[in-house]
């Protein structure tokens, strides 16, 4: 006989990224080269890096700019202004 118990582990989880994006706004997806365009428009940007990933790593970038997270991922180093300040994390986990 099923339990449930996935079932309403799944649930959790789903109410728990729910959460997430109510406390932290929109977050966009955009493409590397976006990602520079919206740098360059900020006077003292903030960039949260992180590596990682299975099955394959890749780079993920993340900033706020007008109220919204952008955020871009790049199998490649971005090669970012030296006035922006980084932060490295050890994982980026994005909802949904």
């Amino acid at each position: 006989m099923y339990s449930g118990g996935a079932t309403a582990g799944a649930a959790a989880a789903a109410a728990a990224a729910a959460s997430a994006i109510k406390a932290s706004g929109a977050i966009v997806q955009v493409k590397p080269d976006e990602f520079g365009k919206i740098l360059s428009r900020i006077e003292k940007a903030l960039v949260i890096i992180s590596y990682g990933g299975w099955p394959s790593k890749s780079y993920k970038y993340l900033t706020a700019y007008r109220g919204f997270v952008f955020y871009t991922k790049s199998k490649d180093s971005l090669l970012l202004p030296n006035n922006i300040e980084k932060i490295t994390a050890g994982k980026v986990w994005l909802p949904g």
